[in-house]
């Protein structure tokens, strides 16, 4: 559902020249960038990780309860910069000198978490742009694991997130490259886009989230998924297409689920609610 009539995806995507250096792509195409966080999954997918952590007894129930009620109110709220570094900073103490393979070998938990909680919609959009010859990648403030993960499981043609450092099989708790947030987003889709020869102009990006207008102001057709308040008024103001999938009541349901569980101890066992997916065992956050 949308407050915008959306453009027509099968736009026909011109050829153009560019005058980049020597050796660079001659021709130009559009693509499609999509955040991950309540744009493709309904919540945060770094609660699933906190999730498999839990149960392979990486953090204790307590870090869960609390990684839980962070993911409500993400849900509810939104990210600020103050909650997103927060995050970072908690989850670069705990993994220093945690071994890579270790939670290398939670990923089919995680994917088990985030891939009932994807939007269907979403999906059938991103997959569309890819029927029409567009690539489709989605670009998250998550890991560069995560975003990879999940882009590899939906066939999409590529992740960008933030890179981990890791030494000698173990991370250190640092980041190995530029923080994909605000800017750091837009940063890394303009060399992508250099790299494959993609036409900015042309192309579409997609996000919940006033964070992300970097992104969104650096392509052709901005999208607003889910906005917060600000993203919704910026898109209201320019013209953008908004497209709402999240609902007063999946925010209830969602709050009472977790109150309830949380107060039983067993926040382990809650998945924040969201649109199941149809037909994914036929096709590949």
């Amino acid at each position: 559902m949308t407050d915008a009539t959306p453009d027509t995806l099968a736009t026909a995507d011109a050829a153009t020249p560019t005058t980049d250096a020597p050796g660079a792509p001659t021709d130009r195409r559009a693509a499609a960038f999509f955040d991950l966080d309540k744009t493709l999954v309904a919540g945060s997918s770094g609660f699933y990780w906190a999730r498999a952590a839990a149960a392979h007894g990486l953090i204790t129930r307590r870090r869960l309860a609390a990684d839980g009620w962070e993911n409500l109110k993400f849900r509810l709220r939104g990210s600020t910069d103050e909650s997103t570094q927060k995050v970072w900073d908690r989850v670069g103490a705990f993994l220093a000198g945690q071994r890579v393979r270790d939670f290398e070998r939670l990923s089919p938990r995680v994917l088990a978490g985030v891939l009932p909680r994807l939007y269907s919609e979403m999906l059938a959009i991103a997959w569309e742009h890819q029927d029409e010859g567009r690539p489709v990648y989605i670009v998250t403030a998550s890991t560069q694991d995560t975003a990879q993960m999940i882009s590899d499981v939906l066939f999409f043609d590529g992740g960008l997130g933030a890179p981990l450092e890791q030494v000698d099989g173990r991370y250190t708790g640092r980041l190995a490259g530029p923080m994909t947030y605000r800017e750091g987003k837009a940063d890394a889709i303009r060399l992508l886009a250099e790299r494959e020869g993609i036409d900015l102009d042309a192309s579409w990006a997609y996000s919940d989230s006033e964070s992300d207008l970097p992104m969104l102001r650096l392509v052709g057709h901005p999208v607003a998924v889910n906005p917060d308040r600000e993203l919704a008024r910026v898109a209201r103001e320019e013209g953008w297409e908004i497209i709402r999938l999240e609902r007063l009541t999946t925010h209830l349901k969602t709050a009472a689920a977790l109150v309830a569980i949380g107060a039983m101890g067993g926040l382990g066992r809650v998945a924040a609610a969201g649109r199941p997916v149809g037909g994914m065992g036929r096709r590949r956050g």
